[in-house]
């Protein structure tokens, strides 16, 4: 089973590049994690937009960014109409908080997308706190897979937790390191205007949790690109879809929970990642749009 998944896309050259990417990969289905025209008022230009590279059938998948979250700068609910969820079995509110199996008989990955750390349109970010109902909604989600036998569990969100670009741990600690103590597989997000992809990280022995703005090479579990399912978490940020990068701080205090990172000032790329699911493992890679060079890959292996 194949996915793409990026953020931060525009309705300029870049975007359509990475649309290119993607239909070219043909993939079953694609991630949006958020941030989609940038101006209210482009829901159509940006839906038309995708359509046309992908066609009307196709799964793009939508989880709302800040920038369509509040209506400011364009209305989660308008890209809803008009790319509307074509998964089936999806159960949630689509764009803010749902779950899919893929596919629905027999499924290969169980997708999770939420939404912690962004303002809506009632003036403060929902309510992901620990033991909260989202919280537990997304921690039942998890276990619920795990407990059914499917093989892949993949969280995303717009907001990451720890990051070399600009941004700081909108999705919260707490919400960050649950997903980390359960062992979700994948976590991935937009929202940093950059490409990241960590090491796996894990909680047990002398790491008790993920610290943001800090580093702990004891939540490093395995720091090549052949992992194993069940050792930690892998976190990916593609905030690359389309619209200008962000630059990379490579002296961040959390430079070494990450492998790979590209930026405005290192290697800039537009792209997608293109994932591969199997019984047995989950192979991922970035593949650029044209023009750009920097690429990355790793697999995880099931035990």
């Amino acid at each position: 089973m194949r996915f793409t998944a990026q953020g931060d896309v525009g309705v300029g050259p870049g975007a359509k590049k990475v649309l290119d990417v993607i239909a070219g990969l043909n993939p079953r289905l694609n991630l949006a994690l958020g941030d989609f025209g940038y101006k209210a008022g482009l829901e159509k230009e940006f839906c038309g937009m995708v359509t046309g590279k992908l066609g009307g059938d196709f799964p793009y998948q939508l989880i709302t960014g800040n920038h369509e979250s509040n209506g400011e700068d364009g209305d989660i609910e308008k890209y809803v109409r008009c790319l509307p969820n074509k998964l089936p079995g999806l159960e949630g509110t689509y764009g803010t908080q749902w779950r899919a199996d893929v596919p629905e008989q027999n499924p290969v990955v169980r997708f999770i997308l939420v939404s912690p750390g962004i303002d809506f349109k009632n003036g403060g970010p929902l309510d992901y706190s620990r033991g909260s109902e989202r919280w537990r909604w997304t921690a039942e989600a998890i276990d619920q897979a795990r407990a059914q036998g499917i093989p892949w569990t993949v969280v995303g969100m717009h907001v990451p937790c720890f990051s070399l670009g600009e941004k700081s741990c909108q999705a919260g600690k707490d919400f960050t390191n649950m997903l980390i103590e359960k062992k979700v597989d994948l976590v991935l997000s937009g929202h940093d205007h950059v490409y990241q992809r960590s090491h796996q990280v894990g909680l047990g022995g002398r790491c008790s949790e993920l610290v943001p703005a800090n580093f702990s090479a004891l939540c490093l579990t395995d720091t090549d690109g052949n992992l194993l399912q069940g050792s930690g978490t892998v976190f990916v940020t593609v905030g690359v879809g389309g619209v200008g990068l962000y630059n990379v701080e490579n002296n961040d205090p959390e430079v070494g929970y990450f492998s790979a990172w590209s930026g405005k000032n290192r290697t800039p790329a537009l792209g997608t990642l293109d994932v591969t699911a199997t019984a047995s493992e989950l192979a991922a890679r970035f593949v650029p749009a044209e023009g750009y060079s920097f690429t990355d890959s790793f697999i995880i292996q099931r035990k």
